[in-house]
């Protein structure tokens, strides 16, 4: 049972992790289009 619960926790642990890296990896993503969008309006309103 021991075995189980470590396993579940290890399990838990790396859902968050992973989770919390796609959630960074998408925020840095979106200010970095957001970013590119800027230059464009600023060259096209120029």
């Amino acid at each position: 049972m021991d075995t189980v619960k470590t396993v579940f926790k290890f399990m838990v642990a790396s859902t968050l992790i992973v989770g919390g890296v796609l959630v960074a990896g998408t925020v840095v993503a979106a200010k970095g289009i957001d970013g590119l969008g800027d230059k464009l309006q600023r060259k096209l309103h120029g």
